[in-house]
């Protein structure tokens, strides 16, 4: 949005068109296009007014999907409204770790609102450009898991971290679940990790199990809704342990299609080592290595475990186990 928009009503045609090159290319090389309308960053001159605070923002992110939208056309295959709007009110407004720093609980729930409007104006503005291609939002969800006397705890957590913004789904073509880990909740706070079970370079359980329990609460909330995976992998420097991660993720996705749950398909994250926003470079979630220096990619065995499933569409052994 910044690069189109980088004024109000001020529209790039050197960075649509650069957009679409990249949607043609992917089609090209047999790959489609996802196109995600906003991830975490937006224009200075929204955020001079407020950014999500201000009641207007809806407005003006279903003008600028609506008009990115129609540039892109047929090349997109998928889209995606927001990227987890709810981490970019719960960072931003309440635990102050991601712009603007804010520490507000009004403000967190003032900012929920203004995002639930943004996603319906800017799915409403994709249809109106782009009638055939699919739209939805995706979500960061977690493995909630109450312990005695925590239930109603995660009530109130599931409630305004996914549930507010699984019921604004309705309507869509799918919600897009992103999972990667479990937090216990007793009634008064939420543990640490659990002895034994392994830290990721993020800093919370290696707990693949949350992909599975994220997709059923998703389905079942929504009714059914069609999901699809948009993020789940895990950062760590053992490869060999993202590999296990990922066939005990996949696996869970097994049983839930073989139970008859609409999962559409997918997403690792990420392909490439990439820039984990407050962390930096330091989580390596990526199947392709990144040199730092040199920006040498280098595919690890988990590509290559990875490519083999898709090719086969089966799970492969894990390397090193019977």
């Amino acid at each position: 949005w910044s690069r189109i928009e980088p004024e109000e009503g001020e529209w790039s045609k050197g960075a649509l068109d650069h957009y679409r090159r990249m949607c043609a290319a992917c089609r090209d090389n047999g790959l489609l296009p996802v196109v995600t309308f906003h991830h975490f960053t937006t224009p200075r001159w929204l955020a001079q007014r407020g950014g999500w605070e201000h009641p207007e923002a809806a407005v003006a992110f279903a003008r600028f999907c609506g008009l990115a939208a129609a540039a892109l056309g047929e090349e997109m295959g998928i889209a995606c409204t927001i990227n987890e709007p709810n981490i970019v009110a719960v960072m931003g407004y309440l635990w102050g770790v991601f712009p603007p720093g804010v520490r507000d609980s009004a403000r967190r729930r003032a900012v929920d609102a203004v995002l639930l409007d943004a996603h319906r104006r800017g799915r409403d503005a994709i249809r109106e450009a782009a009638p055939s291609t699919p739209v939805g939002l995706t979500l960061s969800m977690t493995d909630y898991q109450p312990l005695p006397g925590g239930e109603a705890r995660v009530t109130r957590i599931r409630g305004q971290m996914e549930d507010i913004y699984l019921e604004a789904t309705d309507g869509d073509d799918f919600v897009g679940v992103q999972a990667y880990t479990r937090m216990r909740i007793a009634a008064d706070r939420t543990l640490a990790g659990a002895q034994g079970v392994p830290v990721t370079q993020m800093g919370y359980e290696l707990w693949p199990a949350a992909l599975e329990a994220t997709i059923r609460r998703a389905a079942q909330v929504t009714g059914g809704r069609p999901v699809l995976v948009t993020e789940n992998g895990v950062a760590t420097d053992d490869d060999g342990q993202r590999i296990a991660y990922l066939h005990a993720a996949l696996a869970g996705v097994e049983r839930c299609v073989a139970e008859g749950i609409d999962v559409r398909g997918c997403f690792h994250w990420s392909a490439l080592d990439n820039f984990e926003w407050a962390l930096g470079y330091e989580p390596l979630f990526g199947l392709i290595a990144v040199d730092r220096r040199t920006l040498r990619r280098v595919p690890r065995p988990s590509a290559h475990w990875l490519g083999a499933c898709a090719r086969s569409r089966q799970l492969q052994a894990v390397p090193g186990r019977p």
